[in-house]
């Protein structure tokens, strides 16, 4: 069920939006029996559309044995309830779907914890109480009446679980982040792939490292973040790292929850930006894409357009450099096909050039004497051009990598 307001500039938003909530029920393992759209000049507090689209919506759900109606608009706990109340099936909205396809998708203990906590965050204000059946009655003066409504008991239980899944990611979050200081050590760039969802991330990602993860046509299919190398033409070994997809009007819940995830993207040298180009509504996905990066904090990181799934698209509309500047303006675009390889040396040419160097400096360090894993670093990442001995320390002259260069000044400080 979609919603158009007129109100708002008209356009094809409203039934493209509905056709990807149909895509998204897909993936979560359902069969669409019907599509509704309503254009209205504003909502229905009590039920979001109006009497005559419940009652529309009531005959089809009856007529075809529907057991779920998913609205394309986020319900409020009101909403949401009188709905189920005057259909008599389960109503939930975009957001409880793409929720729930995540729930099904998550494979480590990572992800898990970011699903559950984006689910407990969206379900704490949707409670719904019983009466005064449940209620928990206490003793002495003061504890007369109802006493406390297990409404309440579980809006403190969800409460205290909610703590413990930030808790632990957040201990997620500073492993990742020691991951990515053992990373910095060897002076290794990293790419990320990021991208609308079912753009070809991960079959793009197979065809550069190899990885053999999930490529699959559902959406979000991959959820757990990868980091593979690769060699570039020039023979320079890089770190590539896939990540989840975006999606137009993605909860707020879910990119809180996934902040771990993010961060990958936010301490990339290079974004390689992903768009289906046979879709569509690839513009608006591209812009979505950079709405949301802004959002994160990676506005800033050099972005690559990779146009893939061009095998898709017929002869006539190979102007790849005019398609180029329709999505991106003033960027780069390289137009490749993950699936059948068409491309992908241009594309490694391209991120070569586009990847800061690390040119080879000059430097001396004084290290202390039981520090040998920095001189076993210098050893393997430069070339030790003299090593000088005293009672309490070391002094190295070597040639190495400017990044190794400022990681030993940082340790410095």
């Amino acid at each position: 069920m979609g919603l158009e307001w007129k109100t708002r500039q008209r356009g094809p938003r409203a039934e493209e939006s509905l056709e990807e909530l149909g895509e998204l029920a897909v993936s979560a393992g359902g069969a669409v029996s019907g599509k509704i759209l309503q254009s209205r000049a504003a909502p229905e507090a009590a039920t979001l559309v109006g009497q005559g689209k419940v009652q529309e919506i009531r005959n089809d759900v009856h007529a075809k044995a529907v057991d779920t109606v998913i609205f394309d608009h986020d319900l409020t706990p009101t909403q949401q309830r009188n709905l189920e109340k005057a259909l008599g099936c389960k109503v939930i909205d975009r957001t409880q779907l793409i929720l729930d396809i995540f729930a099904s998708r998550a494979r480590t203990r990572e992800g898990r914890l970011q699903v559950e906590l984006a689910q407990l965050t969206y379900r704490l204000p949707r409670l719904a109480g019983r009466g005064t059946e449940m209620s928990r009655l206490g003793g002495g003066i003061g504890t007369r009446g109802p006493g406390e409504t297990q409404l309440e008991t579980d809006r403190r239980r969800i409460a205290r679980r909610i703590k413990k899944l930030e808790d632990e990611l957040e201990s997620v979050r500073t492993g990742r982040a020691l991951h990515r200081q053992r990373r910095s050590a060897v002076p290794l760039a990293t790419l990320a792939l990021a991208g609308y969802t079912n753009a070809g991330k991960s079959t793009l990602f197979n065809r550069l490292t190899q990885a053999g993860v999930l490529a699959d046509a559902r959406m979000f299919a991959t959820l757990d973040p990868t980091v593979r190398p690769l060699v570039l033409p020039s023979r320079r070994r890089v770190l590539v790292s896939d990540t989840v997809g975006f999606i137009r009007n993605l909860p707020t819940t879910l990119v809180k929850a996934f902040r771990a995830t993010l961060e990958e993207v936010k301490e990339a040298a290079l974004l390689l930006h992903v768009v289906d180009v046979s879709a569509p509504a690839a513009a608006e996905h591209t812009a979505h894409v950079r709405q949301v990066l802004a959002e994160i904090g990676a506005a800033e990181i050099p972005q690559l357009l990779v146009m893939n799934k061009i095998d898709r698209l017929p002869a006539s509309e190979a102007d790849w450099e005019t398609l180029g500047r329709r999505l991106v303006e003033g960027g780069d675009a390289i137009a490749v096909s993950a699936l059948t390889g068409v491309g992908i040396d241009r594309l490694l040419l391209r991120i070569d050039q586009l990847l800061p160097l690390d040119p080879i400096v000059r430097t001396t360090l004084k290290l202390p004497l039981s520090d040998g894993a920095s001189l076993a670093l210098l050893h393997e990442c430069g070339r030790v051009i003299e090593t000088r001995y005293s009672p309490e320390f070391y002094e190295v002259e070597a040639e190495i990598p400017e990044s190794l260069q400022r990681r030993f000044t940082k340790l410095k400080q």
